[in-house]
Parts: structure tokens; sequence; C-alpha cells
């Protein structure tokens, strides 16, 4: 993570609650998807926008800046033509992959648990 970025999250005031704190951090539908799609390696934002789903471009690219700012998305311009822009996690973002486990182990079980 970045010195700036990580100053920066550091001095954010955070709520008292650790589950609340997380859930600014990705409680919105769109972020725990796009963490769901990025725990499966780089992806550009074409990739990213289809593995995702119905999300508009314009809300992918707000979420994904958001996640940056909040250092848990890497992004990288590689200066080519056209320009080519890869997303990945930070070790940060990567170690919300139990969280997002967990939700899918436990979506998993209710879906189950309707079938039943």
């Amino acid at each position: 993570m970045k010195e700036t970025a990580e100053k920066d999250l550091k001095q954010r005031e955070w709520p008292t609650c650790p589950v609340e704190t997380t859930l600014s951090l990705i409680g919105d539908k769109w972020k725990a998807l796009i963490l769901r799609e990025l725990l499966g390696g780089t992806k550009r934002f074409g990739e990213l926008q289809r593995g995702v789903g119905r999300v508009s471009q314009k809300v992918l690219t707000s979420q994904l800046r958001a996640m940056e700012a909040d250092g848990l998305v890497h992004r990288e311009v590689f200066a080519e033509v056209p320009p080519r822009v890869e997303y990945s996690l930070t070790p940060l973002g990567e170690s919300l992959a139990p969280v997002i486990d967990a939700l899918k182990a436990w979506g998993e079980g209710f879906k189950a648990q309707l079938a039943g």
C-alpha cells in the first residue's frame, strides 16, 4: 500500500464496532462481488464487469476507485496503445478471503436448506 494511502486510512475516523468497520469497507453488494472476482487473480476492467454481472461501467469504476482508496485494490496502468489497466488485490484485500469464503459457505448452506 502506498504510504500516503496508508496514512489516510490511519487518520480516517473508523466506527468503534469492528463489524461496522468491515462493512464500511466491503458492505456494498458490488464490492463483495469485485473481491470475489479478484480473489481469482488479476483482471482487466472488462473481465471484472463480466464476472460481477449487471453492474454498470460507472458504478464499477466508482467502486474500484473507492476500493483502491481504501487500500484493498491495486490498479496498474500499462503504457501501451491502447492503454491496458489491470486490477488486483493488495495484501490487505487478500486478507478478506476468509470473509468472502464464509459468505459463500453461508449462502450455499442457506440455499441447501431451502431446497431440502
